[in-house]
């Protein structure tokens, strides 16, 4: 079985300890490819650093709404600079927070639409970070149209999810599908079309109810793939190959033709 881990910051301090012993239990749980994105511009050498020395790990550079307050208006520059030398597999993680009332909305937009310029120019998909903002980045991904992408830890309606699946998007499901109270989203993970869904863990976030508490990892990535087969009554295997084929298909990795 093989499965790909399309939203892990392996890249964080949390994994400094332990990182390669981690890559090593997540391989043997059958994780053998991660996307690797990226949250502001300090620490993109590190994270392209680290996807340098495993060829299974995959960088995605990007600026996320959250850390507004570090940005600068000289990072889109950076990464566009950085894209060119680099060539990512995406531009991200990227979007809108209106969850986080102190973030300044405007200022989000602004460099949400910036970043969105830089992948439709690059040719390149997007991981979105969006929080109660989906129609507010579903207007403005029709106004900017880029080579699709991942809604990242996507918990919007079934309208909206089919909006992002019409242009191209994929819907990451990861920790929050193996908790039997989200009703909600397990009941839109069980109704959209298979081939629009992709797995992700969000470490060292998000962990999944088996571990609550813990610090989420990438080898825990198959309990969302069993989570997701329980609720849409089908088979472990057949999803852990249709997943990754949506994986590998939306981000143009290796194993599927961009």
């Amino acid at each position: 079985m093989e499965l790909i881990d399309t939203h892990c910051h392996l890249d964080v301090a949390d994994f400094d300890a332990d990182r390669r012993q981690v890559l090593e239990r997540a391989r043997q749980q059958g994780v053998q490819s991660m996307v690797v994105p990226a949250v502001d511009a300090e620490h993109w050498a590190g994270l392209i650093q680290l996807c340098d020395s495993d060829q299974a790990l995959f960088p995605a550079l990007g600026l996320h709404p959250v850390y507004l307050q570090v940005h600068k208006p000289e990072d889109i520059s950076a990464l566009e600079s950085e894209i060119e030398q680099r060539r990512p597999v995406a531009v991200g993680e990227i979007g809108l927070d209106y969850f986080i009332r102190e973030l300044d909305r405007e200022k989000q937009r602004v460099l949400f639409e910036a970043q969105l310029e830089v992948a439709r120019n690059a040719g390149l998909p997007v991981i979105l970070h969006v929080r109660k903002a989906h129609d507010q980045a579903l207007s403005i991904l029709r106004r900017i149209r880029v080579r699709g992408g991942s809604a990242h830890a996507f918990n919007g309606s079934l309208q909206q999810a089919r909006q992002y699946i019409d242009m191209g998007f994929k819907l990451g499901f990861g920790g929050m599908l193996t908790y039997q109270r989200s009703h909600r989203l397990r009941r839109l993970a069980a109704a959209l079309p298979v081939d629009a869904i992709v797995l992700e863990t969000d470490a060292p976030d998000m962990v999944v109810a088996a571990h609550r508490g813990e610090r989420n990892s990438p080898e825990y990535l198959p309990y969302c793939l069993r989570a997701l087969a329980e609720v849409r009554n089908e088979d472990v295997a057949f999803l852990a190959r249709q997943t990754t084929v949506n994986a590998r298909s939306v981000f143009a990795l290796p194993g599927m033709p961009p």
